[in-house]
């Protein structure tokens, strides 16, 4: 094989295992009903926390809040699954 191929191989996977390394340390938010739920995830879609503001919590009306919860989470995964795309995309 072609020596100057296989390092540039090796330096490509170098690249993108610092690129999956980075996606680790960052974070994302992901909110629902106009902030009163949040829901932070790493860019390697570990959640981190989950922020409900007591205005979210009726408990006549248990369904919103687990709708709003919902939410959050698909929203905070979509963010995390754009920024791993940018990140892993540009390599």
């Amino acid at each position: 094989m072609n020596k100057q191929l296989l390092r540039q191989a090796q330096e490509l996977q170098a690249r993108l295992a610092k690129a999956q390394e980075e996606l680790g340390n960052v974070t994302v938010e992901g909110t629902a009903g106009g902030g009163m739920v949040k829901v932070v995830m790493t860019g390697h879609q570990a959640v981190q926390s989950v922020k409900i503001s007591p205005e979210a919590v009726d408990p006549q009306d248990v369904g919103l809040l687990e709708d709003m919860v919902l939410a959050a989470f698909s929203d905070a995964s979509k963010k995390a699954q754009d920024l791993a795309q940018k990140r892993l995309g540009a390599i």
